[in-house]
């Protein structure tokens, strides 16, 4: 239970039941249970969008499922991706980006970026039709892929909060996120489920493999990226024809 508050704790504006630093082991058991936060922030949007349906249009709705989405999360994942484009295109060597990746300020290859990630999931929302489906598998999904890339690659530093929780992330806790994510999947969507766990982990491994050629290794905000660009594809698929 305690590596589940943690998940919650750490990835969205969950209370705040235990009042301590978790240790890194708890850390690294809590990537396990990423893709069950998932599952919950996905049940809470579509609450949000099918109350304000009732009450504004689809318009109105979707921006305010939007507001409800960056909040639960603190704008978590959605600060690491704008952090991410001013590293990997504004910097030209290694050491600079990482520098600017610590850098609290924002510049305009972040801010582009997320005014587009949200503009592009704002115009997703008013054109599906399909908004169970399309926000629970984008954020189970989503909060799936950054535990692949977690283990699969090294990281960028040699210290800090994210460093200690990879070290201790095992492929037990891949198992677990798969088993939650793969469950989620199928009673969701089934087999077309299962089919956006493999796109979302071949977008996840080509955003990981992209910014390795960039970087000596993965950050905290390469983790955000993959989530985000997952959600962001996942929403956009919805509204597409083969459906």
């Amino acid at each position: 239970m305690t590596s589940i508050i943690a998940a919650f704790q750490f990835l969205t504006i969950f209370p705040t039941l235990i009042k301590r630093m978790f240790t890194s082991q708890e850390m690294g058991r809590a990537v396990g249970f990423f893709p069950l936060v998932g599952v919950a922030l996905g049940a809470i949007l579509y609450a949000v969008n099918y109350a304000a349906r009732l009450i504004f249009p689809a318009s109105v709705s979707a921006a305010l499922t939007l507001f409800a989405w960056v909040m639960f999360t603190r704008a978590f994942h959605l600060d690491g991706f704008m952090d991410t484009c001013d590293a990997l295109f504004g910097g030209w060597t290694p050491e600079r980006r990482l520098e600017i990746m610590k850098d609290s300020r924002m510049g305009a290859f972040g801010v582009a970026g997320g005014i587009l990630v949200l503009l592009t999931q704002y115009a997703a929302l008013t054109s599906t039709t399909k908004f169970f489906p399309a926000l629970m598998l984008a954020t189970t999904l989503g909060r799936w892929a950054s535990p692949l890339v977690i283990y699969a690659f090294p990281y960028a530093r040699e210290d800090g909060l994210v460093v200690e929780m990879k070290r201790n992330v095992s492929i037990w806790e891949i198992i677990v996120a798969t088993l939650i994510a793969g469950v989620t999947a199928w009673l969701i969507s089934g087999w077309l489920g299962f089919a956006l766990m493999l796109g979302a982990a071949l977008v996840a491994f080509l955003t990981a493999r992209y910014a390795m050629r960039l970087l000596p290794g993965l950050t905290g905000d390469i983790y955000g990226t993959v989530t985000t660009l997952v959600e962001m594809l996942i929403l956009v698929f919805f509204t597409s024809s083969f459906l």
